[in-house]
C-alpha cells in the first residue's frame, strides 16, 4: 500500500467545498465597481484633495471585512465538511477496514453494502443483488444491476445488494473527479437575490459615465462655462463635484453584506449542528412552505424494537429463518432488529434476494431435502401476499390491518413450496406461487421526544407538513397523530394517480402518505413544485435520493448513507428533527434583511442618480463634497446596514425581490431627490454660500436617510431604537464638534435657509410615510395556495418592511 501511496495511485482529490484564499480575494476585492472608486480615489489624490478621498479607506475596509469574514467561514465549513466526510470499507491483509475515502488506493478491494457510495472507479469481482444508482454521473435515475466483471464508477451508490470489487482509477483519474469537482465548487448564490443585485449593479454600472458627463457639465457651467472654469482653475473642483457624484451611486456595501450575510448564515447553522453543502440552501431555506420528510428518522429516531411474533401455522421453522434474515450481512435496519429476538446465524439459504425499497420484500430460498425446503418471502403483508384470496391469506392481512392500526410496524413472514428462480441481470425477482402466511411479526418505533414541539412550531409558522413514508399508511398515520398532526387515516401510495394534476389534488387532500416507492416521493415533490409550492425533503435512506435530489432544499440527516448526504443540500449533523426550525429561521432572517439592507442601499442609488442629473441638468453645483457623503454614508447607511443585516428577522420569502426592492426605493428615492432639489433652490434664491449649501443639503440629505432607516427597522424595538438614537448622536457629533465641521467645511446657514431645511426635511419625511404605506399596499394576486400543517389552505402574509 506504500508503495501505491508513494507513486500517486491514492484517492486524493483537490477539494472544491470552498474558494481558496486567492478566490476569496479575487471575489472581494478585483471588482468593477472597486475599479471605479480606486480610479477616482487616485485621481483626488493626484488633484491634492486626499480629504475628499475618504471614500477610498471606506472601500477597503468594506474589501477586508469581507475577505476575512469569508475566510474565517472557509475554514470553519471546510473543517465541518472533513469531520462529515464519508468512509469507505477496505480489505487490507484479510482484514477489514473502514478509512476515509481519501485513503482508498489503487487494487484496494472494496467491501459494497446497500446505502454505500463507490469511492472510487472500481470493477466488480462479487455481487449479491447488487444494484447501484449512477444517475448523479449518467443522468439515468433507473438502477443498473452489476454482475461481476462490470465497472462500478466513483459517486454511484448502492441502492439494494452487496458486493466487492477492486479499484482501477482513483483521484483526478476517476470518472466522477471532474464531475464532483464542478459540483461541490464553491460559488455565489446564483439565486433570484443575487440575480435581482447582479441587474441593478449592471444597470448603475451603464449609468455612471453618461451621468458624471452632466455632473462635470453642470459644475462646468455653474463656474461660467468650460474655457472659463479651465482657465481660472475651476475645473479641480469640478471634478471632484463629479467623483462624489459617482460614488454616491455606487451601492459598495450591499454585495458585501450579501455575501457576508449568506456566509455568515452558514456558519450560524453550522453552530447548530447543520451542514451547508451550498449557499443557495440558505436561500431556499427562508422560502420553504411545505416539507415533506419520511416518518422513520424525522418523526421516530429511526430505531425499531421486536414486539412480538404472532405464530399463523404450527411449523416453528419460520424462527430459524427469521435469525437468518436478521444475521444477513445485506439486511436492512428493520430485518436487523430481528437480532435480538432471535439470536444465531440461522440456517444458510442457498439463494438470497436482497431487500428492495421497490418491491419491499426479501427472500430466502432453501434448496430441496432441506427442513426448510422453499421460498421464505419476509416483507410488506398487502404486497407479499397481493393477489391472494384464501381465506388464511384474508385473515393474516386483516389481523396486520389491525397491528398497523394501532402504530405498529407490521411485517410478514410467508413460505412457499416453489423455489424462487434467480432473475437474469437487469430483471427483477417474481414471487413464487402458493405463498402461505406463517408469522406476523410487529416492531416498535420510538418517537423523538422534540417530534412534538417541531410540529407545533411548523404549524404555527403556516408551513406545511406532508409524510412520505414506506411503511403501512395506517402505521405512519397513527404515529403522525401521536406528534399532533391531524391524520385521521394514511393515503396508500399504490393508489396514487398518474396524471400529474390529480397527483396534485391528491397532494392537497392528504398529509400522509404510506407504501410509497422511491420514484413516487420523487414524483410527489415535483408535483408539490409545479403547484407553487417550495419544498424541503428530508431523508436518511438510499431510497430518498431522487426525491432530494427534486426538491427545493434536500435535507439528509446524520445517519443517511454517504450517497444520501452527497445530493442533500442540508446535512443535519446529530440527527436532531428539532433542528430544522433552526434551519428555517436562519434562512428567513438572512433573506429578510438582505432585502431590508438592499431597501437601504438602493435608495441611496436612486436619489445620488436623481441628484446627479437633476442638478447637472440645471447646470447647478453638485451639493455635497465627496467627504461629506463618505460620512453621512457611514451614519445612515453603513454601519446602520451591517447591525440591520444581522438582526432577527422571521418573515418568509416569497419570489418578487427585486419588484419589491424597487417598489419602495425608487419613490424613496425620489422624494428625498426632490427635497434636495428644493433646498438648492432656496440657496439661489437666497444667495447661500456654497459651504452653506452643501451644510443645508447635507443635514436634511441625513435627516431622511435615517428616516429611511427609521422605516426599514419597523417594527422597532429596543435594539432598534437603540441604533436610531446612535446614528442620530453620530450625526449631531458630526455637526458640533469644531474639529469635525471644520473638517467637512460645515457652515451655519441663514434663517431662511434654515426654514427651506425644516420644511423640506418635513415634506420629506410625510413623502416617505407615503410610500410606505404605498409600498405595503395587499398584493393583487395571493399567488398559489399554501398549505399548513392542518390541512387547510393560508394565504400568503403580505410582504412588508420587517
Amino acid at each position: 500500500m506504500r508503495q501505491r501511496e508513494e507513486s500517486g495511485r491514492t484517492n486524493r482529490v483537490t477539494p472544491h467545498t470552498s474558494r481558496s484564499l486567492w478566490e476569496i480575494l479575487r471575489a472581494n476585492v478585483f471588482t468593477l465597481f472597486n475599479g471605479i472608486v480606486g480610479g477616482l480615489f487616485v485621481l483626488l489624490l493626484v488633484l491634492g484633495e486626499w480629504r475628499d478621498a475618504l471614500f477610498g479607506f471606506s472601500a477597503l475596509t468594506n474589501a477586508a471585512v469581507g475577505v476575512v469574514q469569508e475566510y474565517r467561514a472557509k475554514r470553519s465549513l471546510d473543517r465541518l465538511a472533513l469531520l462529515s466526510a464519508a468512509r469507505a470499507t477496505v480489505v487490507r491483509d484479510g482484514v477489514e477496514l473502514q478509512i476515509e475515502r481519501h485513503r482508498v488506493v489503487g487494487d484496494d478491494l472494496l467491501i459494497l453494502r446497500t446505502g454505500d457510495q463507490v469511492p472510487a472507479d472500481a470493477g466488480v469481482v462479487e455481487a449479491h443483488g447488487l444494484s447501484v444508482d449512477e444517475s448523479m454521473l449518467t443522468g439515468e435515475s433507473a438502477p443498473v444491476h452489476k454482475q461481476p466483471g462490470d465497472e462500478l464508477l466513483a459517486g454511484s451508490s448502492v441502492v439494494t445488494g452487496s458486493g466487492r470489487a477492486v479499484v482501477s482509477r482513483v483521484g483526478e483519474g476517476s470518472f466522477a473527479a471532474r464531475l464532483a469537482g464542478e459540483a461541490r465548487a464553491f460559488s455565489l448564490v446564483r439565486s433570484e437575490i443575487r440575480d435581482s443585485i447582479n441587474r441593478v449593479l449592471r444597470v448603475v454600472a451603464w449609468a455612471l459615465g453618461p451621468v458624471a458627463l452632466v455632473v462635470v457639465n453642470g459644475q462646468m457651467q455653474a463656474a461660467g462655462g468650460w474655457q472659463t472654469a479651465i482657465e481660472s482653475g475651476a475645473w479641480r473642483p469640478a471634478l471632484v463635484g463629479a467623483a462624489g457624484a459617482v460614488i454616491a451611486m455606487v451601492p459598495l456595501g450591499l454585495v458585501l453584506l450579501a455575501s457576508v450575510a449568506f456566509t455568515v448564515g452558514m456558519v450560524r447553522l453550522a453552530r447548530h449542528g447543520v451542514l451547508a453543502q451550498e449557499l443557495p440552501a440558505v436561500e431556499g431555506l427562508a422560502r420553504v412552505d411545505l416539507v415533506c420528510f419520511d416518518k422513520t428518522g424525522t418523526l421516530t429516531d429511526g430505531d425499531v424494537e421486536f414486539d412480538a411474533a404472532h405464530e399463523l401455522t404450527d411449523d416453528h421453522g419460520w424462527r430459524q429463518v427469521l435469525a437468518s434474515f436478521a444475521a444477513d450481512e445485506d439486511a436492512n435496519i428493520t430485518a436487523r432488529s430481528l437480532g435480538d429476538a432471535f439470536p444465531g446465524a440461522g440456517v444458510s439459504p442457498t439463494l438470497r434476494i436482497a431487500f428492495s425499497s421497490d418491491r419491499k420484500w426479501s427472500a430466502h430460498v432453501h434448496a430441496a431435502g432441506d427442513p426448510l425446503a422453499g421460498s421464505w418471502v419476509l416483507g410488506a403483508p398487502e404486497l407479499v401476499l397481493a393477489g391472494r384470496r384464501d381465506p388464511r391469506s384474508r385473515a393474516a392481512l386483516a389481523e396486520c390491518a389491525a397491528h398497523a392500526t394501532a402504530g405498529l410496524r407490521v411485517l410478514l413472514l410467508a413460505r412457499a413450496h416453489d423455489e424462487i428462480a434467480e432473475p437474469a441481470a437487469g430483471a427483477e425477482p417474481l414471487l413464487p406461487a402458493g405463498l402461505r402466511p406463517q408469522v406476523i411479526v410487529t416492531l416498535r418505533e420510538r418517537i423523538r421526544p422534540d417530534a412534538a414541539e417541531t410540529v407545533a412550531y411548523f404549524r404555527a409558522e403556516g408551513v406545511g407538513l406532508l409524510i412520505i413514508s414506506g411503511d403501512d399508511p395506517r402505521t405512519a398515520a397513527a404515529v403522525a397523530r401521536r406528534v399532533g398532526i391531524d391524520a385521521p387515516d394514511g393515503f396508500d401510495a399504490r393508489d396514487l394517480p398518474d396524471d400529474p394534476a390529480e397527483l396534485r389534488t391528491a397532494l392537497e387532500r392528504h398529509q400522509v402518505f404510506g407504501r410509497v416507492a422511491p420514484a413516487q416521493k420523487r414524483d410527489m415533490v415535483e408535483a408539490l413544485r409545479s403547484a407553487g409550492h417550495v419544498v424541503a425533503m428530508t431523508g436518511d435512506g438510499v431510497n430518498d435520493i431522487l426525491a432530494l435530489k427534486a426538491a427545493d432544499i434536500g435535507i439528509a440527516m446524520n445517519t443517511a448513507a454517504p450517497a444520501t448526504r452527497a445530493v442533500a443540500r442540508l446535512v443535519l449533523l446529530d440527527g436532531r428533527f428539532s433542528r430544522l426550525p433552526v434551519v428555517v429561521a436562519e434562512g428567513r432572517r438572512v433573506i429578510a434583511n438582505i432585502e431590508r439592507v438592499s431597501k437601504l442601499y438602493l435608495s441611496k442609488t436612486v436619489y445620488s442618480v436623481l441628484i446627479a442629473v437633476g442638478f447637472g441638468a440645471l447646470l447647478w453645483g453638485y451639493p455635497f463634497l465627496p467627504r461629506q457623503l463618505s460620512v453621512l454614508d457611514g451614519i445612515s447607511i453603513g454601519l446602520p446596514g451591517f447591525v440591520l443585516a444581522f438582526l432577527p428577522n422571521t418573515r418568509r420569502y416569497l419570489p418578487g425581490f427585486l419588484r419589491r426592492t424597487l417598489g419602495f426605493a425608487v419613490p424613496a428615492g425620489a422624494v428625498i431627490a426632490f427635497a434636495m432639489l428644493a433646498i438648492g433652490l432656496a440657496a439661489h434664491l437666497h444667495g447661500a454660500t456654497a459651504d452653506e449649501a452643501r451644510t443645508a443639503s447635507s443635514v436634511v440629505l441625513a435627516v431622511l436617510a435615517l428616516w429611511v432607516l427609521n422605516v426599514l427597522l419597523r417594527p422597532l424595538d429596543i435594539r432598534r431604537v437603540g441604533l436610531l438614537i446612535v446614528a442620530h448622536l453620530a450625526l449631531v457629533l458630526a455637526l458640533v464638534i469644531p474639529l469635525v465641521s471644520d473638517f467637512l467645511q460645515w457652515a451655519m446657514p441663514s434663517a431662511a435657509m434654515l426654514w427651506w431645511m425644516s420644511g423640506s426635511a418635513l415634506a420629506g419625511i410625510v413623502g416617505l410615510e407615503a410610500v410606505v404605506r404605498w409600498s405595503l399596499r395587499p398584493p393583487r394576486s395571493a399567488g398559489p395556495s399554501r398549505r399548513s400543517s392542518a390541512g387547510s389552505t393560508a394565504p400568503p402574509r403580505t410582504p412588508g418592511t420587517g
